[in-house]
């Protein structure tokens, strides 16, 4: 599985906004993984920020 499916599985596993150290706990991805793993998602518009810092699966 690509980190970026690893990524949007663990924001929609969790129905609350998480930030990029809570999704890298929750995946064991390193979290350069995880941060280029959501600017690819964010580009495809498929997570949003709702708070500052934290984002969350659409």
């Amino acid at each position: 599985m690509e980190p970026k499916e690893q990524v949007l599985k663990a924001m929609k596993s969790k129905a609350v906004p998480m930030s990029a150290g809570e999704i890298e706990a929750a995946t064991g991805l390193d979290k350069k993984l995880v941060e280029k793993a959501m600017k690819i998602l964010k580009q495809e518009e498929a997570i949003y920020s709702p708070v500052r810092c934290k984002w969350q699966a659409k």
